[in-house]
């Protein structure tokens, strides 16, 4: 079986999963996400490729609100609170591993 064999068969069994199982497993990962607060966004980025910002704007976009809302409700509060909080400075080898996953994204 093919890498796109098996990305099929992960779509098809993705796309047939019930609405509310998908929306508990959703909001288990934004749960989770705001209580590791020490996970931070660029090492997200650096291993997955995506952070809690970016799930935020995924909320936005297909809840047609802006980005600052979606965010919030990912973060648990307001964008600049969690940034006080939560939030430190990128080293440069950290942005180095969010370039590398970045590029690896559809």
């Amino acid at each position: 079986m093919s890498c796109s064999d098996d990305q099929a068969i992960s779509t098809d069994a993705l796309e047939t999963l019930d609405d509310a199982v998908a929306a508990a497993a959703f909001r288990r990962l934004v749960r989770l996400l705001q209580h590791r607060g020490d996970a931070a966004n660029i090492d997200l980025m650096g291993l997955a490729g995506f952070c809690r910002n970016c799930l935020g704007d995924w909320i936005a976009e297909a809840g047609d609100m802006d980005k600052e809302t979606g965010r919030a409700i990912v973060h648990g509060m307001p964008t600049a609170d969690w940034k006080a909080r939560f939030h430190t400075p990128a080293t440069p080898e950290q942005l180095r591993r969010m370039e590398e996953s970045m590029a690896k994204n559809p």
